[in-house]
């Protein structure tokens, strides 16, 4: 265990310390909080106010510094109370990933509106639902989601105005650009509570409708307060043992401006609340990739125009770069962190980063959380990374993490049990408009039960087991998932595997691998079976195994649909040749 008078943690926590924690009330529930917080996101963009002519957002050739942002966001925020928004009020932004969409984000949360950004890989239905389901009042969309929505506003009584980015004059909308009359504004004068609703993300939708995951002002200043704790506590730890292993390489001096590149959708949790609103608290530059499908050398290419420090998403996008035929055309040297989530990466693809990147080797970082968690719960970087790559590492300082069995108990170290999370990162507010699904996440407590299973260890480092509902029951006998995509991912050729249950007569289910491999490979069926039969118990071994030639599809969460590997639907998510396409 971790000698507590010796822990940065500690240090930047405790009593009179720069992020010192204190308990108090957040909606009649006695949480970890830090002392010193802002209470809102307008508190956050004043601070941001003082990044003044650096760069913010860069898309090719839009560039736009801090200041110009702030004063855009302001001016938007004023255009929206002049038509009408209200405290509460959602305000849906459909779009893809591009300055006016970060620009609107902040905008309603000066203006006291709810943000609810929408899932810009939805159909028509999807949308009409999640806009019927939110009760937008005013809708911000690109051009391309325009198409689809125009068709569908005669059904929308509730939708008072639409705005359209790139259009000049769009027939029954009005372009975006009347929002902002250029002038400079301070804002509009809204009272703020800090437990206040500033956005609804909608849930990936794995199983069926997604539910509109509450995010309040108070998340996500926790959530970047949690972010920029560990990030310090990596550089003390390093600099109190006398190594730089941990010492994040983008925070030595240099001579330019920390940048990152932005793969995921702004949608998600990760893309808005881990990247986006980190980046604006710390002054970095933010590169949006071009709409479209997602190309490995134009993001190589921006890498080394922009000189970019932070590269971030899921493995796949990350194996795209690293396979691509142009690799080693551009100069990637800059490139000093990578950070994923949303899905396991397998060993290969870690030895090729460090065999890439080698500025990056000890600043891998990998990463737990929900949308309902607005983000970050658990941070795995650094030396813990290098020691337990199979972590998810351990809670960030005001998140209470509980391993929970049947009936209510805690789980032993080691364990397997249901991870229930609870903290100020975690809305008061639960799930928009459903107090069934309330009932069935949320404990009075106020633990929100994940519904993915975990265990601990004795040092308290989290190992994500399986989704509980993927579990397969063979014969009776538990299968997680995980630990048979693990052993998979250990062949030299296997890219991408996932696993599920399909019926038997009398097991019940049995076990199947869906296994993309590397271009160019091969593996028989019984060999990879026989490989599994080293590693694992022979009820875990895969009865069937099928090999893919595309990439598994995945949500924008970067989680396996694997409701559709079952046969079923694939809603609610990307388009399976997207590679996060927008």
């Amino acid at each position: 265990m971790t000698d507590a008078a010796a822990d940065p943690i500690q240090q930047l926590t405790g009593p009179g310390a720069p992020f010192e924690m204190v308990r108090q009330d957040v909606a009649g529930v006695e949480l970890g909080v830090y002392k010193d917080r802002m209470r809102s996101m307008a508190d956050l963009m004043a601070l941001a106010d003082g990044h003044g002519d650096q760069d913010f957002v860069v898309q090719g050739d839009r560039r736009l510094t801090f200041a110009e942002h702030n004063r855009a966001a302001r001016s938007v925020a004023h255009g929206l109370v002049e038509r009408g928004v209200e405290p509460g009020d959602r305000v849906t932004i459909l779009s893809a990933n591009n300055p006016e969409w970060i620009i609107s984000f902040w905008a309603c949360a000066l203006a006291g509106a709810v943000a609810v950004p929408m899932n810009a890989w939805w159909k028509a239905s999807e949308i009409e639902f999640g806009l019927t389901d939110s009760g937008t009042r005013m809708l911000i969309c690109d051009a391309r989601r325009w198409e689809v929505v125009e068709h569908l506003r005669p059904a929308l009584p509730d939708l008072t105005h639409v705005f359209v980015i790139g259009e000049d004059d769009p027939a029954d909308a009005e372009p975006w650009t009347v929002l902002d009359d250029g002038g400079t504004h301070a804002g509009p004068e809204v009272g703020v509570d800090e437990d206040d609703i500033a956005g609804i993300f909608y849930t990936s939708g794995t199983t069926g409708k997604p539910k509109g995951a509450t995010v309040t002002h108070r998340q996500v200043i926790a959530n970047l307060q949690n972010i920029m704790v560990v990030g310090t506590a990596g550089v003390m730890r390093a600099a109190m043992e006398g190594s730089d292993d941990e010492a994040p390489p983008e925070l030595a001096a240099k001579d330019h401006q920390t940048a990152a590149l932005l793969i995921v959708p702004l949608f998600h949790t990760t893309g808005c609340h881990a990247t986006m609103v980190l980046d604006f608290a710390a002054g970095y530059k933010l590169v949006l990739m071009p709409p479209g499908r997602f190309d490995p050398d134009v993001a190589m290419e921006a890498v080394e125009r922009e000189k970019i420090s932070m590269v971030g998403g899921v493995p796949t996008i990350l194996w795209r770069i690293l396979e691509s035929p142009n690799f080693g055309k551009w100069d990637l040297s800059t490139v000093s962190r990578i950070s994923y989530g949303g899905a396991p990466a397998s060993p290969d693809l870690v030895k090729e980063i460090h065999r890439a990147f080698p500025r990056a080797k000890r600043s891998l970082t990998n990463a737990y959380g929900l949308t309902e968690t607005a983000s970050v719960a658990t941070y795995n970087s650094g030396r813990d990374y290098a020691e337990r790559p199979t972590s998810a590492g351990r809670p960030v300082p005001t998140v209470e993490l509980r391993i929970v069995q049947s009936g209510g108990t805690d789980a032993k170290v080691g364990d397997p049990g249901e991870i229930w999370l609870r903290g100020p990162t975690i809305s008061p507010h639960g799930y928009w408009q459903r107090p069934e699904a309330n009932a069935e996440s949320y404990t009075p407590d106020r633990w929100f039960m994940t519904g993915d299973v975990g265990k601990v260890d004795e040092d308290g480092f989290v190992y994500i087991v399986d989704r509980a509902k993927d579990m397969v029951i063979r014969g009776g006998e538990n299968v997680y998932c995980v630990e048979v995509e693990d052993a998979l991912y250990d062949h030299e050729h296997v890219i991408d595997a996932a696993v599920i249950g399909v019926p038997h007569r009398t097991l019940g289910e049995e076990v199947k691998a869906v296994v993309h491999l590397k271009p160019g490979t091969s593996v028989e069926i019984d060999e990879l079976k026989a490989f599994c039969a080293e590693r694992l118990a022979a009820f875990k071994v895969p009865e069937h195994i099928e090999f893919v030639d595309a990439p598994l599809p995945r949500n924008p969460a970067g989680k396996i649909l694997k409701d559709a590997l079952r046969g079923g639907e694939i809603s609610f998510a990307a388009p399976s040749d997207s590679d996060q396409a927008l």
